[in-house]
Order: C-alpha cells, then structure tokens, then sequence
C-alpha cells in the first residue's frame, strides 16, 4: 500500500533575489501553485537581419552575415501565477495576501531608503544620478531551469476579499526576460549564472537523438539526390 510519506512532494517553481556581490540569497519567493502553461519566445540576434542584397532580392543585408549571430538568443517568459490565502487555512493570514504580493511587487520597486539616497543626491545639487540598482533576480523551473530574469510585466487580478478588505485571492500575469550576457557586465554574477544555463541547455540539447535524411526523404550526399549540397 501506497503511504502518503512515499509520494513524493512535487517541486515549486519560483524567485530568488541574490546579493550580486556575495551571492547570497536575500529573499526566496516560492510560487504557491505552478503554473499549468509557460509561454517562451526565443528570437535570435542575427547579424544579417538587413535581407538579401542580391540575386534580384530587395534587402539590403549583407551576404556574409546571413548566419551569423551578434549574441545570445533574447528570451522571454510569460506565466500566470495564482496565490490563494483560503488553501492554506493552517496559516494564519491577517493581512490577507497582501504580504505576498507585496513581496512581488517589490522585485520592480525601489527601497525607500534608495529613494531617499536619491533626493539628497538631488538635493545638494548633483549633477548625475545614477539609476537605481536592484538585486540579482534569478527564476527557478526545477534544476534545470535557473536563470537571471528581470521583471518586464506585474498584472494582478485580485478576486476575492475578506470581511477588512484584504485580498485573499488573486491570479497575476508574470512577464520576464531573460538576462544574457549581452545584458550583463562582464564578471557578474548574473553573467555566470546566464552561462551556467546556457551550458545546461547544451548538455540537454546534447542528449537528444539525431535524426536521419532517410527519416525525411533524401538521399546521403553524393548520391543520387543533391539537395543537401545544393547542386542541381
């Protein structure tokens, strides 16, 4: 007979904010419920985004760069994430849900220490500020999802409340990017997670089975059928 000791508990997906320079987490945001679906774009930095300029085409792209990159593919996630306070009846939650989304929406606010530090810089007459730096944010799916994200979209829906007002359900529509090292600094922590991930994508990418030509139709090169050497 199957215990419930013997199933195993499934893995959350969810946030870590990491000191850059320490690499030691700061806060780690664990999603209540994973989301059923995750929506991922993948769009290359090709060098020769310009088109054909010969040939009779219409661009004005440069030949010699058709299959080049410029850099590391821009990726970007989209999930929706819920938080619902009447499944966790054995915690108490007198404000609601309202910690948590706080909590969220902090990963795209500034300190008010931060912005205090800014206006007296402004104040005593600076001339530049600089933007506001803000933790490493880093997304996890499993162990073979860990990736440096900054937030680009925090929509909240809030459908429920309790007897004070306070929301305590909610489903909010997450929106990220993935952050390469095209983005980043070199020597940045965030720089070398991104390539931990990327190597993590080759070794994966590495285990999966090759097909063959005779799988789609064509012949080995050299033989009879030439339309993977081009020639007529």
């Amino acid at each position: 007979m199957t215990r419930y000791a013997d199933i195993p508990k499934p893995i959350r997906s969810g946030i870590v904010v990491v000191n850059p320079d320490t690499g030691t987490p700061q806060r780690i945001i664990v999603l209540q419920f994973n989301p059923d679906t995750l929506e991922r774009s993948v769009s290359p930095q090709s060098a020769g985004d310009g088109g054909d300029a010969g040939g009779g085409g219409t661009g004005s792209g440069d030949r010699n760069e058709a299959l080049r990159l410029k850099g590391p593919a821009q990726e970007t996630w989209k999930f929706t994430a819920e938080i619902d306070a009447t499944d966790q009846f054995e915690v108490a939650a007198p404000d609601g849900i309202h910690p948590q989304l706080a909590t969220l929406e902090m990963l795209v606010q500034p300190t008010t220490a931060q912005l205090r530090a800014a206006m007296k810089l402004s104040q005593k007459g600076a001339i530049e500020i600089s933007p506001i730096e803000m933790p490493l944010t880093l997304f996890t799916w499993g162990s073979k999802r860990v990736m440096p994200v900054r937030l680009t979209e925090l929509s909240v829906n809030e459908s429920a409340f309790d007897v004070n007002l306070n929301p305590i359900r909610a489903s909010l529509s997450i929106g990220m990017k993935i952050l390469t090292v095209s983005d980043l600094p070199a020597g940045h922590r965030g720089a070398d997670l991104y390539m931990a991930h990327l190597a993590q994508k080759e070794r994966l990418a590495a285990a999966a089975r090759g097909g063959s030509l005779g799988s789609l139709g064509l012949g080995g090169i050299g033989t009879g059928t030439n339309v993977v050497t081009g020639r007529g």
